[in-house]
């Protein structure tokens, strides 16, 4: 990650995970956090909650799928209930999005999550790039 560049700042925001190898059912274990791990939600497209309380409304979930550059990231949706109870993710967003929506509800949970992205960086696994607003 570039200088200067701190979580919850404005600079932040434009920063994308993207992976070196997508992930599939034999690896998807790897990328455990916490007590949870990831989920396929459709072909391809992989879920893992990253934040769910009982005593707050905002859940934030790591969405991991290929976007048009053939890159795959580790983006974020938000997730909610509609009328009828049925639950749904949100629009995927930036990696940096996602965290500094995070750190404002739960600073130390976004200190957790950072650490766990930048531990599969140093494993020469993924990496941060910028990314236009």
């Amino acid at each position: 990650m570039e200088d200067g560049i701190k979580l919850g700042g404005a600079a932040f925001a434009n920063l994308m995970f993207t992976l070196k190898t997508p992930v599939t059912q034999k690896n998807h274990k790897d990328y455990k956090f916490m007590k949870y791990e990831m989920t396929e939600i459709a072909p391809d497209i992989w879920a893992m909650p990253v934040y769910m309380q009982d005593d707050d409304d905002f859940s934030l979930f790591f969405i991991v799928t290929k976007i048009e550059t053939g890159e795959t990231v580790m983006a974020f949706a938000t997730g909610s209930e509609d009328d009828k109870g049925e639950f749904a993710l949100s629009q995927p967003m930036n990696t940096g999005v996602g965290l500094n929506q995070l750190n404002e509800h739960d600073h130390d949970r976004a200190e957790n999550v950072l650490h766990f992205l930048n531990q599969i960086s140093k494993a020469n696994e993924g990496d941060w790039r910028m990314v236009q607003a």
